[in-house]
């Protein structure tokens, strides 16, 4: 998969290939396991050929202590076996060396492969040795063994300086089939990696070509991690779509309450230029002011969920809702003394986490939709909880019974209207949920904020 990214010199350009970063760590791997098999190998072809070399070295100690002795006519200070060489294949020196023998009876030298006798302890012990011995002009480790059986004693001894070379040459051995087979195994990797990652490049392409508002055509997936990488795309695109429909169901309440008052502002302000100086016209420019504050509160409240809902705007932070819910019926009583309403606070103390401003638009927006919606001398109670799970509740309630109208009204138009539906926005931010719920006897309508236990301080 390829995407665009930022290059070196901060242009634009082609992300790295998913596929090719997999390649080079998956190599990368090999590359190390290869060179810990090459040294595990170099260090066990050592010990293997130390090993072999102590078992040659009894054999070769039980054969002498078991063969007679040679008659005294052979006994020579430096006997040889044969002047002549044998006649058989000559296998590699290091798999076939000379084994140097010096046979002691009763504490006589009787015989001595190759002269060495001078060279060994006359005191060694019975066991395995290794020695530095001359060999010429330098010194060379050697391997012997010392055996007694009786009166009879024997040294056998090999050349251990062989032992490196046996296994450089095991390791080699494994290293040439390893630098045929590594490209060859690289070539495979490539391929397997990128058909492997085929399926993530038909899901990227599906998304690529999808529309918000159409049905998505997921392709189907074989492998678990895939499923859940396209199972967490499906909740993601739902979501985006939940939330495009919202907006334009917000957008659409926008729309049709601010086209109320531009209407009204048009036809009052026709009215109050064709009869001016007139009560009718003074009547009309009244209600275009009206009118016009109408407007202006509306765009004046999208501005501020629009200043506080941005981004690192204002941090959140414990908010009293007792206080903010005085505060809010503070300001809207001069509207209620106007309207002859009658508004009522019963309220617990309460402490939410999040943003005070957002928290103080869903409130009075709560508040003012119950006191436009209902008539002149109705009652509206704004009522503050917890409930036994520790959630807090915010809940309105009015006894005017239009509201349940208007209610009815909005959703005939798909949406809320505009002041639950910034109350809705404001709650789905903050992580409460505003519900409508069965009034209380003798009220008529019922709604109410309640954030769970989670978003209580």
């Amino acid at each position: 998969m390829s995407g665009v990214g930022a290059g070196s010199d901060g242009a634009p350009g082609r992300a790295p290939r998913l596929w090719r970063y997999l390649w080079a760590w998956v190599l990368g791997a090999l590359l190390v396991v290869w060179i810990v098999l090459v040294a595990a190998a170099y260090y066990t072809g050592v010990h293997e050929a130390e090993e072999v070399t102590d078992g040659q070295l009894a054999t070769m100690a039980r054969l002498w202590l078991q063969a007679p002795l040679p008659s005294p006519a052979d006994r020579v200070a430096s006997p040889r076996l044969s002047d002549a060489e044998p006649s058989m294949p000559q296998p590699p020196q290091r798999y076939a060396p000379d084994v140097h023998v010096v046979l002691w009876q009763q504490g006589e030298v009787v015989w001595d492969s190759h002269g060495w006798a001078p060279h060994l302890p006359a005191d060694a012990a019975v066991g395995y040795h290794t020695w530095e011995l001359p060999d010429g002009d330098r010194r060379r480790p050697w391997r012997w063994l010392v055996a007694q059986q009786g009166a009879r004693r024997v040294a056998v001894g090999l050349d251990a300086s062989r032992h490196p070379a046996l296994g450089r040459d095991i390791a080699t051995h494994l290293v040439r089939p390893a630098v045929v087979l590594l490209p060859v195994l690289a070539l495979l990797l490539a391929w397997a990696i990128r058909r492997g990652l085929r399926p993530l490049t038909r899901l990227a392409e599906r998304l690529r070509g999808w529309e918000p508002g159409q049905p998505m055509d997921w392709p189907v997936q074989c492998h678990e991690e895939l499923l859940r990488v396209q199972r967490a795309l499906q909740d993601l695109v739902q979501r985006l779509h939940a939330l495009w429909q919202r907006e334009r169901r917000f957008t659409s309440d926008v729309a049709h309450e601010l086209r109320s008052p531009l209407q009204a502002l048009v036809w009052q302000a026709r009215l109050a230029r064709t009869q001016p100086h007139t009560a009718e016209g003074q009547a009309a420019l009244v209600q275009v002011e009206q009118e016009a504050l109408r407007a202006g509160e509306l765009l004046t409240q999208l501005l501020a969920l629009a200043r506080a809902d941005a981004p690192g705007a204002e941090p959140a932070e414990p908010v009293d809702l007792a206080a903010l819910v005085r505060e809010v019926v503070a300001r809207l009583q001069p509207m209620v003394d106007a309207r002859g309403q009658h508004v009522q606070t019963r309220l617990q103390p309460a402490i939410v986490w999040g943003h005070p401003t957002l928290i103080h638009l869903a409130v009075r927006n709560l508040v003012d939709n119950a006191l436009r919606h209902t008539p002149s001398g109705s009652r509206v109670d704004v009522r503050l909880g917890c409930e036994p799970d520790g959630a807090v509740v915010l809940q309105v309630v009015d006894d005017g019974g239009a509201a349940q109208r208007a209610l009815q009204a909005a959703s005939d138009r798909g949406g809320l209207g505009v002041g639950l539906g910034l109350v809705q926005r404001i709650a789905e931010r903050e992580g409460a949920l505003l519900q409508r719920v069965e009034p209380p006897p003798s009220w008529t309508t019922a709604y109410q904020l309640r954030w769970p236990r989670g978003a209580v301080r």
